[in-house]
């Protein structure tokens, strides 16, 4: 069983939803990310997302367009982010770690290759934001053939005819972007989800975590209502960007901080339980 399926099935054993928090990689450099990585770990996040950092990430908001472009200024790569991951795996070889990107820089690196060392080094899933399922058989033996799990983004757009071939040949779980639009600018209601939720699960027996607008301990508590996870990642942002000093750099309080932030989502999900 996969450290993803082993997860989920344990917080369903709990009674409760997942925490998924973001990390991007070398933003604002590549210690404050190892320890934002090691910290989440120990502050309530059940998995973490790392972004691996892009020139063009058209699906990104404005708080993680310029997250991607400090880290990128801090020297980051597709090979810096495997290594990141590498060193996570020295301190923990139990919770869960998604990359999540575009294709662009995979197809520069070499799928075969970045599947493999990915794999490697201790990756679990891989979240490609631009790459349509008419367009997988780019990776999808690869990712197989190395164990990874492709998660898939789904939308309120995605109509009930469209589900099963965007759906077709994930794991891991199923994105499910909540809003129309970029990351990090609204938030869906629980009206939505209790709308949106069922119509996802009538598709697939995969869980469903849900991103893309989940903000505060208080919606991260209405999605473990609805959803089997909630995916937070421009408010941790948002939080390093404002304390950063003069000179871009994050202080150990400020790093405390944004971990206080985690443990007070975890915090508020726990006394809820998902949807079955």
């Amino acid at each position: 069983m996969s450290r993803i399926a082993a997860t989920f099935a344990r917080l369903k054993t709990e009674g409760r939803a997942a925490l998924i928090t973001f990390v991007e990689a070398f933003d604002p450099d590549r210690a404050t990310s190892a320890a934002l990585l090691a910290g989440m770990a120990r502050s309530g996040a059940d998995i973490i997302e790392i972004g691996m950092p892009f020139t063009d990430p058209m699906a990104d908001g404005p708080t993680i367009q310029l997250a991607g472009r400090r880290a990128l200024h801090a020297g980051a790569s597709v090979a810096g982010t495997l290594d990141l991951v590498r060193e996570f795996r020295t301190i923990d070889n139990t919770l869960p770690l998604v990359l999540m990107g575009y294709l662009n820089p995979i197809l520069s690196y070499g799928v075969d290759r970045f599947t493999r060392d990915a794999a490697f080094f201790g990756v679990d899933g891989l979240i490609v934001v631009d790459m349509p399922t008419e367009e997988s058989d780019l990776m999808l033996a690869a990712v197989k053939a190395n164990g990874l799990d492709l998660i898939r983004l789904v939308a309120p757009t995605t109509s009930d005819a469209r589900l099963p071939v965007v759906l077709k040949d994930s794991s891991g779980f199923v994105y499910y972007v909540s809003i129309t639009g970029i990351t990090g600018t609204r938030t869906a209601s629980a009206a939505d989800l209790a709308r949106d939720i069922p119509r996802l699960r009538r598709a697939t027996n995969l869980p469903i975590a849900v991103g893309f607008g989940v903000r505060t301990p208080e919606q991260a508590a209405i999605v473990a209502r609805h959803a089997d996870a909630a995916v937070v990642a421009s408010a941790l942002i948002d939080r390093m960007a404002a304390g950063l000093d003069e000179a871009g750099h994050a202080a150990p309080a400020l790093i405390d901080q944004i971990l206080g932030d985690v443990a007070a989502l975890a915090a508020a999900m726990r006394g809820e339980r998902a949807a079955a």
